[in-house]
């Protein structure tokens, strides 16, 4: 029983990427690959070899999975949209959803592919159902047949294949139209748009934020994420309007002292970012920057909760 219990064991981080997968919150991950591990060895007795057990906790997770979304039912944010023409027109709340959560680079581990935890990925299959998102997963992600997949949703085939068509058709509608111009990992170019990005916060330089924006650059934030204190989430779209939207803590009475940590975020670079208030640092939000030909083309920002997952504090001093 001991052997059973350090193989099931050595499967923990995998699974917990795949629980966050279906997720879209890290906390949540953590649990369900409890739950999964122990469903596991209640149900040792039943594992009779045929499948590997890879196979075989991957379907217990997903299940499991399944079973959490069920009892605890979630709805997208519903985005009151402004006439078809109107120069206010905003995207739709791919991002800002309130339980979707970044998780740092190295959590997530070199072998895992980039583009299936990446923000927008996660984000997009929130639009699906619980279980088409199962198993657009299985299928396309961890490669299972629509035989294998079937077994473990149990269903048929011909039903997997079905979802998985529709799945893949919504999530066009939800991803960004031209993935293939982000920048590549930690290439030279986009650390140069970082570094600048960084030093136009911490000095007030309007122009240089400007400039480092696209012209149809997407903003987001979290309830309780930059300075955004709804209980909804919120998104905007356009250099203009981010400009507009950034000058009072960047000019005037109101401008507030920035100091900026780098890190990582689900494959994309991310600033941990704080404000001056009291005599200290006290953390402001999490941006995560998706940048495509040298320019910032979307900042997704958390509310400071998940700055425990990077291991920064709530408060620095001014040093």
């Amino acid at each position: 029983m001991t052997d059973f219990a350090t193989d099931t064991e050595t499967h923990r981080h995998e699974l917990r990427v795949h629980c966050y997968r279906l997720l879209g919150s890290f906390d949540e991950a953590e649990d369900l690959v409890q739950e999964t591990l122990l469903r596991a060895w209640r149900g040792r007795g039943t594992y009779d070899g045929r499948a590997s057990l890879r196979a075989w906790l991957y379907r217990i997770a997903t299940n499991a999975c399944l079973d959490h979304l069920a009892a605890h039912p979630r709805e997208l944010p519903v985005l009151d949209l402004p006439s078809a023409g109107s120069s206010d027109l905003a995207p739709r709340p791919d991002v800002a959803v309130p339980w979707l959560q970044p998780v740092p680079d190295d959590v997530l581990g070199e072998v895992v592919a980039r583009e299936t935890v990446e923000l927008a990925f996660l984000a997009a299959i929130q639009h699906l159902s619980p279980r088409r998102r199962a198993a657009v997963v299985l299928r396309d992600v961890l490669g299972w047949s629509a035989r294998e997949t079937a077994a473990a949703l149990e269903t048929t085939p011909a039903s997997i294949n079905t979802a998985v068509l529709q799945a893949r058709a919504a999530l066009k509608e939800h991803l960004p139209e031209r993935r293939t111009d982000w920048s590549a990992e930690g290439s030279a170019e986009e650390r140069t748009v970082v570094a600048r990005y960084m030093a136009a916060l911490v000095e007030h330089d309007e122009a240089a934020f400007a400039s480092l924006l696209r012209e149809d650059v997407r903003c987001s934030h979290a309830p309780g994420a930059g300075g955004h204190v709804g209980a909804e989430p919120t998104w905007y779209v356009g250099r203009e309007t981010v400009l507009e939207g950034w000058a009072p803590a960047l000019r005037g009475p109101d401008a507030v002292a920035f100091h900026v940590l780098a890190t990582r975020a689900n494959g994309l670079p991310a600033l941990a970012t704080y404000v001056r208030l009291d005599g200290e640092f006290r953390a402001f939000g999490l941006n995560v920057l998706r940048i495509a030909r040298g320019h910032v083309a979307e900042v997704t920002t958390f509310a400071p909760v998940v700055f425990e997952l990077f291991d920064f504090p709530q408060t620095l001093p001014l040093d």
